[in-house]
């Protein structure tokens, strides 16, 4: 059994270890989504820190999100000031509602429930915030931004979301395995294993939901080269 300040250590490792996959995401793998806005791009940056809230708790993973904002700003960003606030906002929002949900709900459901709160958390918000700075950001009118927000906005928020929440959902019983293996985590005590289909169904919904959302990040990137 671990300790008081042995929990805290491999919190604050585990912690670190996070945010270094989740900067390595962004460094790695930035899709642009919408041609006509170059700075919406997908990362699965969220997917990872969603996991951290999961395992860790949403503080942890607020934490984070801060942090790796904040490199991002001063390494790989070209945004700066103004697009370090817009990732941390856009990551703050979803990873606090599965964080704290979850907190509170240790279950799949709890989880799925989370995840789809994330998932219209971050398109609600981001789709305010864009409104609001993008004319700042862009040097545009409010009214050309208006119009871009639904044939822009809006589907990129909603399908990046979905397919940071399908790899959390399919990502997180794995990781959760192999980190109590290790020791890293505590075992479950008096868990009770019993029959269900909801996660089995959960799972087969993730999967379909990320080939549709990949797919239509490919056809906007195929029709935005075209």
């Amino acid at each position: 059994m671990q300790t008081r300040s042995t929990s805290k250590i491999v919190t604050l490792v585990l912690a670190a270890l996070f945010s270094a996959l989740a900067y390595l995401t962004v460094f790695i793998l930035r899709i642009p989504f919408v041609p006509a806005v170059g700075f919406l791009k997908y990362e699965a940056k969220d997917a990872v820190l969603a996991l951290e809230a999961l395992i860790l708790g949403p503080i942890p993973s607020a934490l984070s999100s801060l942090v790796i904002s904040l490199i991002e700003m001063v390494t790989i960003s070209d945004t700066g000031i103004i697009g370090a606030v817009m990732n941390f906002l856009s990551s703050m929002a979803f990873v606090l509602p599965v964080g704290i949900v979850y907190k509170y709900k240790r279950s799949i459901n709890g989880a799925l429930i989370g995840l789809s709160l994330s998932v219209i958390s971050e398109t609600a918000v981001m789709l305010l915030w864009n409104y609001l700075i993008s004319p700042l950001y862009m040097g545009i009118s409010r009214e050309a931004i208006t119009e871009l927000l639904l044939p822009g906005f809006l589907p990129f928020n909603l399908v990046k979301s979905l397919i940071n929440a399908s790899i959390t959902f399919l990502l997180y019983k794995p990781i959760m395995t192999v980190l109590r293996k290790a020791n890293l985590l505590p075992k479950r005590e008096g868990a009770v294993h019993k029959s269900n289909a909801l996660p089995v169904i959960a799972n087969v919904v993730c999967v379909l939901l990320l080939a549709g959302a990949i797919i239509a990040l490919v056809v906007s990137k195929v029709s935005g080269n075209g």
